[in-house]
């Protein structure tokens, strides 16, 4: 068992382990995969920065299936593809037992949390200035905040069963940690990580209904910010390191652009029949509308932004302050001036439409829904039929439930 706990350990990381070879091979068939690291030659102080990138890497991978499972649970695309599994997001009615769930969204996540812990346990030299220790505080934070919004309830490392509160206080945590020492190196790495981290607060403070420390996060967040993940086109690895969207556009035909999404409006980029040649993994699931807004395996995919803090710092105040945002994003969008009713919830309303427009694909909606499910526009409704034959009805979920597979496992549940 604490072998298995060491390699799960090691993995958690990023780094694969090297099992010895068998006695009896000869050593003339022994050979050496360049593609695997031993753990015995991985020095953890020295190698911080390797496992800090393999942190982000992690959570990089686990945004682009959070992204993707979430926009068919929110209604901002369609599972043109037959897994039951994927098509239970669709219905808004995932069970605990679904293997997707736990293979694609939860096991991803709670690596992405687990590799950022494994350094931030690092006896490091310079903590206080220690770049690594703000690069992976703010993977930590981002990876619980995405675990409040998508999950009901939370667990970090085997331990017991969190509320979103709690997982949202965690996230805050590691937010100001990344905070203080991006600060403190006072460069401009350092910075980079600080902002991120600020919208990321931001985030998680108007999640837990904190609307003035929220306000206060964003306005620090600096004009013109913004962070987008990297990904690569590498043919051995696209599963971890290239961007989901694509890869379930093109070689799964998995995503179709929900009817709501279909708009005239530049944020929301989109290829209709006729105008590409892909084909859906499901011919029952109709007419197949792609996403264009990322065209290729290396597209990048924005994490943290000033525009997402002005969304944050708008909700947080007043209606004046969400018209203004909503006119700018209307008019920078080729949108007339907003005409509609100036009531709170419906200048509300408005304004998380323009946002949802803003960002679409980005694994925003399910937080925002969960948040002020009244204000938002073209959720699946409960009891309305599902746009596949063969399948029940929409469900009433607004969350996910931790798998079955954690449960079962975590001997503190």
């Amino acid at each position: 068992m604490q072998r298995i706990q060491e390699i799960k350990r090691w993995r958690a990381g990023g780094v694969a382990v090297l099992l010895a070879a068998a006695s009896a091979c000869a050593d003339f068939l022994s050979v050496e995969n360049p593609n695997v690291i031993d753990r015995d030659n991985v020095d953890p102080v020295a190698d911080a920065t390797m496992l800090a990138n393999s942190a982000q890497q992690s959570f990089a991978a686990a945004y682009g299936w959070q992204i993707m499972y979430s926009s068919w649970f929110t209604g901002e695309a369609e599972v043109s593809e037959t897994f039951p599994t994927r098509n239970e997001f669709g219905r808004r009615a995932v069970s605990p037992a679904n293997t997707s769930l736990n293979g694609d969204v939860w096991s991803n996540l709670t690596l992405a949390s687990a590799s950022a812990h494994l350094v931030l346990e690092l006896d490091l030299p310079n903590p206080d200035t220690n770049i690594n220790y703000a690069r992976t505080a703010l993977w930590r934070g981002y990876s619980f905040v995405l675990m409040a919004e998508n999950f009901c309830t939370g667990t970090v490392e085997s331990g017991p069963e969190l509320t979103t509160a709690m997982m949202l206080d965690s996230a805050v945590v590691n937010f100001t940690r990344a905070i203080t020492v991006g600060t403190t190196i006072n460069n401009a790495e350092g910075q980079k990580l600080a902002n991120a981290a600020l919208v990321g607060r931001a985030r998680a403070h108007l999640q837990a209904g904190r609307k003035t420390e929220a306000a206060t996060d964003a306005t620090a967040v600096p004009a013109g910010f913004t962070w987008s993940l990297p990904y690569v086109d590498n043919l051995a690895n696209r599963p971890r390191l290239s961007n989901r969207l694509y890869f379930f556009t093109l070689d799964r035909g998995s995503v179709s652009v929900a009817p709501a999404f279909r708009v005239p409006d530049p944020r929301v980029s989109y290829k209709a029949p006729g105008e590409h040649s892909l084909n859906p993994q499901d011919p029952s699931s109709g007419p197949f509308y792609i996403q264009a807004k990322y065209p290729a395996y290396d597209s990048e995919i924005r994490i943290a932004s000033k525009l997402e803090a002005d969304y944050i710092a708008a909700e947080a105040g007043a209606s004046a302050e969400q018209l203004a945002l909503i006119d700018a994003r209307r008019s920078a969008n080729g949108q007339p001036a907003y005409s509609g009713p100036t009531d709170a919830a419906s200048v509300l309303k408005e304004l998380m439409w323009q946002k949802s427009l803003d960002f679409w694909l980005e694994g925003r909606r399910i937080g925002d829904a969960r948040r002020s499910q009244s204000s938002m526009t073209a959720l699946p409704v409960p009891g309305a039929p599902y746009f596949k034959p063969g399948f029940a009805p929409i469900g009433s979920d607004t969350c996910y439930p931790i798998p079955t597979a954690e449960r079962d496992n975590n001997p503190n549940m």
